[in-house]
């Protein structure tokens, strides 16, 4: 017996009639927070680079996909066998230069040839545009990375990194005018216009947003953190009062060795059995 046939008879177990009474009464509603969840700890994982804990965690994101299939088998609707055929197929069609007769030389041409691809895969579909497939949930950083890419890919986009930034001085001046002018409305578009911008700089540039974003407020906290225990030394507090001192360890925290901020300690794994706990590659999506 596979590995894969063992989990999906565990999960049997678990929703059968004598099993877990928690994971018998999710549901796609109830598991939604959970698929979410234990995608981010894949990437916390990964990005940790400690092996040990990027495997259980993919075990975990791999047993909420066998979880939806379970669900998805009892409401008559498709099982685990059809989920693999499925991408199996997929990828074989979205790689003919693989597994036919086409043969493409860079990574630039696979990008075109796959959206090209998926053009003619959405001949005749309710909503035929190549937006159709990006989900609405996405992350707002993210999605933007997923529409510019996708644009780019057809030939809307901005040539070169110079124009872009050039259209980011723009959008900066005009998120200066609306903030003179206090119009929420009008703060909010721009704000969002020179986000837009700043998600194809750092696409141009080969930069995940999200990933830096990510970083960015790792190393806010780092530095916060370092505040914080020295004002606990001297027998301060983070408050108003003492915003000359948190500004002078501010700058000390900054030229201080880089750490680690603390990640999860929970050995459990998911939520099986028992009460739940609580430079990236061109996206192809």
């Amino acid at each position: 017996m596979s590995e894969m046939d063992r989990l999906t008879q565990i999960m049997d177990r678990l929703r059968g009639p004598d099993g877990c009474p928690w994971d018998r009464e999710q549901t796609y509603e109830t598991l939604a927070t959970f698929l979410l969840e234990e995608t981010y700890e894949v990437i916390d994982a990964m990005r940790a680079g400690v092996p040990a804990a990027h495997r259980e965690e993919l075990g975990d994101l791999l047993f909420q996909i066998v979880f939806q299939c379970r669900i998805a088998s009892e409401r008559g609707e498709f099982d685990i066998e059809s989920v693999m055929q499925e991408i199996g197929d997929k990828i074989v069609r979205r790689h003919p230069h693989v597994f036919g007769d086409a043969r493409l030389g860079t990574a630039d041409q696979v990008l075109r040839q796959w959206e090209q691809i998926k053009v003619e895969e959405r001949r005749g579909k309710p909503d035929g545009s190549m937006f159709g497939s990006i989900p609405p949930a996405l992350p707002a950083l993210l999605k933007a990375l997923r529409i510019s890419s996708k644009a780019e890919r057809v030939g809307f986009g901005w040539p070169d990194l110079k124009g872009l930034l050039e259209k980011c001085d723009e959008e900066t001046d005009e998120m200066r005018r609306a903030l003179r002018s206090r119009k929420r409305e009008a703060i909010q578009e721009e704000i969002g216009d020179l986000l837009f911008t700043i998600v194809n700089v750092a696409r141009h540039a080969g930069i995940d947003p999200e990933l830096a974003l990510q970083d960015a407020n790792r190393k806010f906290v780092d530095r916060f953190r370092y505040v914080e225990e020295r004002l606990r030394k001297e027998g301060l507090e983070t408050a108003p009062g003492n915003r000359g001192r948190m500004k002078a360890l501010w700058v000390e925290a900054k030229r201080a060795p880089k750490r680690t901020s603390p990640g999860r300690t929970s050995p459990s794994a998911g939520t099986s059995g028992s009460a739940p706990r609580r430079a990236r590659r061109e996206p192809r999506s």
